[in-house]
Protein backbone atom coordinates (compact mmCIF):
# COMPACT_ATOMS: atom_id res chain seq x y z
CA UNK A 1 0.00 0.00 0.00
CA UNK A 2 1.19 3.39 -1.27
CA UNK A 3 -0.17 6.20 0.53
CA UNK A 4 -0.16 9.96 -0.14
CA UNK A 5 -1.79 12.82 1.97
CA UNK A 6 -2.45 16.09 0.70
CA UNK A 7 -5.21 19.50 1.54
CA UNK A 8 -2.46 21.21 3.98
CA UNK A 9 -2.25 24.62 4.11
CA UNK A 10 -2.69 28.11 5.79
CA UNK A 11 -5.71 28.48 8.19
CA UNK A 12 -6.70 31.49 10.99
CA UNK A 13 -7.54 29.77 13.96
CA UNK A 14 -10.87 28.42 14.09
CA UNK A 15 -11.21 27.50 10.46
CA UNK A 16 -11.70 24.29 9.05
CA UNK A 17 -9.00 22.04 6.56
CA UNK A 18 -10.20 18.79 5.32
CA UNK A 19 -7.10 16.24 4.50
CA UNK A 20 -6.85 13.30 2.57
CA UNK A 21 -5.35 10.12 2.21
CA UNK A 22 -4.63 9.11 -1.05
CA UNK A 23 -3.75 5.30 -1.19
CA UNK A 24 -2.92 2.70 -4.39
CA UNK A 25 -2.22 -1.08 -3.93
CA UNK A 26 -4.29 -3.75 -3.22
CA UNK A 27 -5.98 -4.40 0.29
CA UNK A 28 -6.42 -0.84 0.91
CA UNK A 29 -9.89 -1.82 2.32
CA UNK A 30 -8.24 -4.61 4.94
CA UNK A 31 -5.96 -1.94 6.74
CA UNK A 32 -6.73 0.27 9.62
CA UNK A 33 -5.84 4.09 8.55
CA UNK A 34 -4.25 6.59 11.74
CA UNK A 35 -3.25 10.18 11.27
CA UNK A 36 -0.28 11.31 13.00
CA UNK A 37 1.43 14.78 13.03
CA UNK A 38 4.72 16.04 14.11
CA UNK A 39 5.47 19.96 15.26
CA UNK A 40 9.14 21.01 14.93
CA UNK A 41 11.19 19.72 17.52
CA UNK A 42 8.50 17.41 18.85
CA UNK A 43 7.57 13.34 18.73
CA UNK A 44 5.36 12.16 15.89
CA UNK A 45 1.59 12.52 17.99
CA UNK A 46 -1.76 10.39 17.28
CA UNK A 47 -4.30 12.35 15.99
CA UNK A 48 -7.28 9.50 14.90
CA UNK A 49 -7.69 5.83 13.80
CA UNK A 50 -10.57 4.49 11.61
CA UNK A 51 -10.88 0.33 11.43
CA UNK A 52 -10.99 -1.12 8.08
CA UNK A 53 -15.06 -0.82 7.34
CA UNK A 54 -15.03 2.19 9.32
CA UNK A 55 -17.16 1.12 12.47
CA UNK A 56 -15.25 2.48 15.14
CA UNK A 57 -13.05 5.89 15.07
CA UNK A 58 -10.31 6.30 17.84
CA UNK A 59 -9.28 10.44 18.29
CA UNK A 60 -6.69 11.79 20.37
CA UNK A 61 -8.01 14.04 23.49
CA UNK A 62 -6.82 17.06 21.55
CA UNK A 63 -8.94 16.77 19.30
CA UNK A 64 -12.39 14.52 19.97
CA UNK A 65 -15.23 17.11 18.90
CA UNK A 66 -13.10 19.09 16.67
CA UNK A 67 -11.85 16.35 14.06
CA UNK A 68 -13.59 13.81 12.12
CA UNK A 69 -11.80 10.67 10.60
CA UNK A 70 -13.29 8.85 7.77
CA UNK A 71 -12.93 6.44 5.01
CA UNK A 72 -14.30 5.73 1.63
CA UNK A 73 -12.95 1.85 0.38
CA UNK A 74 -14.44 1.94 -3.05
CA UNK A 75 -12.56 4.64 -3.88
CA UNK A 76 -9.39 4.09 -1.81
CA UNK A 77 -9.44 7.42 -0.02
CA UNK A 78 -9.26 8.10 3.82
CA UNK A 79 -9.87 11.86 5.06
CA UNK A 80 -9.04 14.19 8.21
CA UNK A 81 -11.82 16.42 8.86
CA UNK A 82 -10.64 19.34 11.33
CA UNK A 83 -12.78 22.05 12.53
CA UNK A 84 -12.18 24.88 15.14
CA UNK A 85 -8.27 24.93 14.10
CA UNK A 86 -5.82 26.08 16.70
CA UNK A 87 -2.72 27.46 16.16
CA UNK A 88 -1.31 23.86 18.71
CA UNK A 89 -2.56 22.13 15.96
CA UNK A 90 0.37 22.95 13.63
CA UNK A 91 2.00 20.71 12.60
CA UNK A 92 2.94 18.30 9.31
CA UNK A 93 0.51 15.46 9.07
CA UNK A 94 1.10 12.40 7.93
CA UNK A 95 -1.65 9.36 7.29
CA UNK A 96 -0.46 5.79 7.60
CA UNK A 97 -1.87 2.51 7.36
CA UNK A 98 -1.22 -1.30 8.48
CA UNK A 99 -3.33 -4.01 8.22
CA UNK A 100 -3.02 -5.75 12.14
CA UNK A 101 -3.28 -2.93 14.89
CA UNK A 102 -3.08 -3.78 18.75
CA UNK A 103 -2.61 0.11 19.35
CA UNK A 104 -3.74 2.64 16.97
CA UNK A 105 -1.93 5.39 19.19
CA UNK A 106 1.48 3.62 18.64
CA UNK A 107 3.17 4.83 15.00
CA UNK A 108 4.91 2.34 15.54
CA UNK A 109 2.78 -0.14 14.63
CA UNK A 110 1.51 1.08 11.14
CA UNK A 111 4.23 -0.16 8.26
CA UNK A 112 2.66 2.36 5.15
CA UNK A 113 2.77 5.94 5.70
CA UNK A 114 2.63 9.29 3.05
CA UNK A 115 4.88 11.75 3.20
CA UNK A 116 3.08 14.42 5.06
CA UNK A 117 1.05 17.78 4.24
CA UNK A 118 1.74 20.90 6.19
CA UNK A 119 -0.82 22.47 8.38
CA UNK A 120 -0.35 25.84 9.89
CA UNK A 121 -2.93 27.59 11.85
CA UNK A 122 -2.06 30.84 12.43
CA UNK A 123 -3.64 33.10 15.94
Amino acid sequence: VQLQASGGGLVQAGGSLRLSCTASGRFFSKHVVGWFRQAPGKERDFVAAITWNGNNQYYADSVKGRFTISRDNDNNMAYLQMNKLKPEDTAVYYCAADPIILNYSNYVEYDYWGQGTQVTVSS
